[in-house]
């Protein structure tokens, strides 16, 4: 019954986007909440008013818009997507992504070096998944990954469970490995199991473990650090000084059967011009991939946000994106048993 339920509601949504599409719109996939609400206001609205073509958008997870992809392959009901640079990989093996003209995106040469992710996807905006705290609720200053393995921290540390790809990571790195080479850091991981109180699967979580002082330890997403300080949440986002924050970089792509090409190329390129990177900037308090754009100065310096050359290579450590999308099942299954379990 309930595999039932969820294919019509797949195909409801499949035949609403078809609609959208029949309609001349570009029709765009992203993520929902503020995500959505900042990409319609900043980049669908100056495209429509550039283009006078009216942007409609499909929403909803990262996996969960990979597998309407899948089921519409080669008549795509989407024309640009948004995705992590790691899931895009996923979209290109499978043969979902065209790949760009880059001719057709004159702003591109502005990018910085390590947001071109490949001939298929390009970098909107970055951030890194780091170490943020509550210093009021935390006896020590927190400056080093290692730090989290400090007794001090028992019961007080909080972090992802659908995606651990950046503890696993760090983990690895503490003990002479990488991502490639994971295997290395799972005895450290398995030592910080009395140190962790919570997991979470959504930022909404997240944020209420950390207002709550719940879990005020966390290893979070930094934008979201960044509007909790908005909100008057006292929390520190730590540049770690013995390894730097993982990087996350979202990316726009073109998808394989479009009839809007051209329309999908002109919407990139809109959203890597300097003018919608400095408005992304402040609205989603990420890091922007367009080298030209201007940053509010409290933000100039931050984790997650690179401004250099230098700057993306010192401050934040860029996954092999085929490693980890090729390992993320291996990685979630370890984590689960081994770590998440009690």
């Amino acid at each position: 019954m309930l595999a039932r339920l969820m294919t019509l509601i797949l195909f409801t949504l499949l035949a609403t986007a078809a609609v959208a599409h029949a309609q001349g719109s570009l029709v765009v996939s992203t993520w929902g909440g503020n995500w959505k609400d900042t990409v319609e206001r900043v980049i669908g609205k100056a495209f429509t008013a550039k283009t006078g073509v009216p942007v409609e958008f499909e929403v909803g997870g990262t996996i969960d818009r990979l597998a309407k992809a899948r089921v519409s392959k080669g008549s795509p009901l989407v024309d640009v997507t948004l995705t992590t640079t790691h899931v895009g990989r996923l979209y290109i093996s499978d043969g979902l992504f065209a790949p760009l003209d880059m001719g057709k995106l004159p702003n591109a040469k502005q990018i910085a070096r390590e947001a071109i992710r490949s001939e298929y996807h390009v970098g909107a905006w970055a951030y890194v998944y780091t170490i943020v705290y509550r210093p009021a609720l935390v006896k020590e200053e927190i400056t080093r990954w290692a730090d989290l393995w400090n007794p001090s921290l028992k019961g007080k540390i909080a972090m992802p469970d659908f995606d651990p790809s950046h503890i696993i990571t760090i983990a690895a790195l503490m003990e002479g490995g990488n991502e490639l080479s994971w295997e290395k850091g799972q005895e450290r991981l398995r030592q910080l199991k009395p140190n962790i109180v919570a997991f979470f699967s959504t930022d909404a979580q997240s944020q209420a473990l950390m207002k709550t002082g719940q879990a005020p330890v966390q290893v979070m997403l930094s934008v979201n650090a960044y509007h909790l300080q908005e909100q008057g949440i006292g929390v520190r986002v730590v540049q770690p000084r013995d390894f730097p924050g993982i990087v996350g970089i979202d990316t726009m792509a073109v998808m394989a059967g479009s009839k809007k090409s051209n329309l999908a190329h002109q919407f990139i390129d809109l959203a890597l011009s300097k003018e919608v990177q400095t408005e992304l900037v402040k609205s989603l308090r990420a890091g922007p991939t367009n080298t030209g754009a201007a940053v509010p100065a409290p933000l100039r310096g931050q984790p997650g946000i690179f401004l250099t050359a230098s700057e993306w290579k010192e401050r934040g450590y860029i996954m092999n994106d085929e490693a980890r999308a090729k390992t993320l099942p291996a990685w979630r299954e370890w984590f689960t048993a081994n770590i998440v379990k009690k």
